[in-house]
């Protein structure tokens, strides 16, 4: 008979895990980082199998890892909402948010006034592609994610925080500046800058130029959204972009873009089950608040 991991095993996995370290891990639980060692070494015992792969960047799950997180990080999520059931939770005094977005804004004020509400509460904040984020958020790697049109399906929550429009993005300065609207046939002879592969705004502006049977023989592309408005602020050409997903600047103008006048949603997206945790649930309240008071 195959002995059964045990459950101080499962939670040093599952932390080290989430935390992406040992040392977190170990932090995060109140134990030493060479009890963690242990149970996760007979845990890849007991398995036959690594976990774990250190790269430079850090720690790296394997196939394995992967599949046993999917479910080791539920359990644990039910653990938390038990806890916080039977406990007195009326304050949030500590906590800490994976939160990913694909553009700085709306997150960035959100997090600036979850900041003032809950300045005991670590966020940890990057931008990631959509392809990445939606990757991310289904093998629950992350706590949040900010993201344009997300995926529907029964293992995410969703919440609509506001809907845009695709805009050209110039100087103020360039001959184009001054027009109410523009078509991409008159970004033709332009540099259009545009996100890295496996961004929503890539794929929409490829199905574009499919759709009108466009060529654009100057493409310049990004890592990300900031990237984007630093290139058209050092005059490398024209960006495409969701309007009001940048910290505005005087320096830019955005026109609206004669085949690009749908509307996307932009989005809060939470593993449905960690939807009840107290720590989800400030942050979509601080969400919906901004919101209310036309913060972004």
């Amino acid at each position: 008979m195959n002995t059964p991991p045990s459950p101080y095993q499962i939670k040093a996995f599952t932390y080290v895990a989430r935390e992406g370290s040992f040392s977190l891990a170990a932090k995060a639980l109140g134990v030493t980082q060479s009890s963690i060692t242990q149970h996760i070494g007979k845990l890849e015992a007991l398995m036959g199998t690594q976990l774990f792969v250190r790269r430079r960047s850090g720690l790296e799950l394997t196939r394995a890892g992967s599949e046993l997180f999917a479910i080791s990080d539920r359990l644990a999520t039910m653990e938390q909402l038990v806890n916080e059931k039977v406990s007195d939770f009326s304050a949030l005094t500590d906590g800490h948010i994976r939160l990913i977005a694909n553009a700085p804004r709306p997150a960035m004020p959100i997090i600036a006034q979850y900041g003032k509400l809950y300045p005991q509460v670590q966020i940890d904040f990057t931008l990631y592609n959509w392809t990445t984020a939606m990757t991310m958020l289904a093998e629950r790697r992350i706590d949040i994610a900010i993201i344009t049109e997300p995926e529907e399906n029964t293992a995410l929550f969703t919440h609509e925080l506001r809907r845009s429009r695709y805009k050209a993005h110039m100087r103020k300065d360039h001959p184009l500046a001054s027009r109410t609207s523009i078509s991409l046939r008159d970004l033709q002879s332009e540099t259009l800058v545009l996100p890295e592969d496996g961004s929503l705004t890539q794929k929409i502006a490829r199905a574009k130029m499919h759709e009108y049977k466009l060529d654009f023989f100057r493409i310049l592309r990004t890592t990300t959204f900031p990237m984007v408005k630093e290139a058209v602020l050092h005059n490398l050409g024209i960006g495409l972009l969701l309007e009001r997903s940048l910290f505005p600047s005087d320096k830019l103008a955005a026109v609206d873009v004669v085949e690009m006048p749908e509307e996307y949603r932009d989005c809060i997206a939470i593993p449905a089950d960690k939807r009840e945790l107290r720590l989800i649930q400030s942050f979509l309240d601080v969400a919906v608040e901004v919101r209310a008071g036309g913060g972004f």
